[in-house]
């Protein structure tokens, strides 16, 4: 018998392999708040005395996200998934991200919940691929629609034309990869049969787009509502933007559930768009309490009684 025999990777040794993993982080980001302590404490004062009707009003937006990444996943597939079950999915996939990087925790939770759905492995991971597309693809629409709207949001460079037209090319360049290589048009043309297939269902559609709208929106209003809290003056546009911006920027940083490159992206997002450091700190710290620290212990416990009752 080898080592490995003699030592079964059983779901519960993997839990606390996961859970040691968040405990590095944790420590690691602890290290960070150190080295910037004077800065934090400034931030965590005026938290403190924030507004608690603005507080509240970012609870209820925080839970809503929960909610509206249901409706979109749901939204993804034709079949009809256990509504209970899959909001608490989301629930649980949103402590599993901070344990694993790049939304890998999520991704993990959410493939496993559609396979126990019944769904097969590559129609589920077609189903979150898809999800993921369509949010990007959302995020982007609601920057452009913001910037049409309010156009002194942010200020354009005079290159922003030239990087624009890199967009056409970069996509080119996809385009041309995809028909290169066998493999990948058929797994492009799988994905694009399952994507026709849910938009043949008008309630499919609406919930796929309209979830992926409002679960931006949320965490948007989130830090609005956290901005608004601790009596920082910005328009709630600049704040939307600043969002809209350092979400899309965190994603390029495989970090467990964003830790530090979401935060250090929203700080810089709206220290640009007019926040005192300390402001810009507190709204970060108010957004992550909300959406991530304060929800971790309990997401993890609905995702070990979903693995205890097999629903993943």
């Amino acid at each position: 018998m080898t080592a490995t025999e003699s030592l079964p990777i059983t779901p519960g040794r993997r839990l606390y392999v996961q859970l040691g993993v968040t405990l590095a982080v944790l420590v690691a980001a602890g290290g960070m708040l150190v080295a910037h302590r004077g800065t934090l404490d400034s931030g965590t004062d005026r938290l403190a005395a924030a507004d608690r009707e603005w507080l509240v009003l970012a609870c209820l937006a925080a839970v809503g996200t929960w909610v509206c990444a249901a409706v979109a996943q749901q939204g993804a597939v034709v079949e009809r998934l256990p509504r209970g079950r899959l909001v608490a999915a989301q629930f649980a996939a949103g402590a599993a991200n901070h344990l694993l990087p790049a939304g890998a925790g999520a991704t993990v939770v959410n493939l496993r919940f559609l396979t126990r759905c019944g769904l097969s492995m590559r129609r589920s991971a077609t189903a979150l691929a898809v999800k993921a597309a369509v949010g990007g693809i959302v995020r982007c629409a609601l920057g452009v629609v913001l910037l049409l709207a309010s156009p002194g949001t942010v200020r354009l460079s005079a290159r922003a034309p030239q990087l624009l037209v890199l967009l056409p090319v970069a996509a080119g360049a996809v385009v041309l990869v995809v028909a290169v290589s066998g493999r990948l048009r058929r797994l492009v043309a799988r994905a694009f049969a399952d994507v026709r297939a849910v938009h043949r269902y008008r309630a499919r559609a609406c919930a796929l787009w309209g979830g992926s709208v409002a679960f931006a929106l949320l965490h948007a209003g989130v830090v609005v509502a956290v901005v608004h809290a601790i009596g920082l003056g910005l328009p709630a546009s600049r704040v939307v933007m600043a969002y809209l911006v350092a979400s899309g920027a965190a994603a390029l940083l495989p970090t467990p559930g964003g830790l530090g490159s979401l935060d250090a992206a929203l700080a810089l997002a709206l220290t640009a768009a007019g926040a005192p450091g300390p402001a810009a700190v507190s709204a970060v710290l108010g957004y992550r309490l909300l959406t991530g620290w304060l929800p971790l212990a309990p997401g993890l416990l609905v995702l070990a009684l979903l693995a205890r009752r097999s629903a993943l």
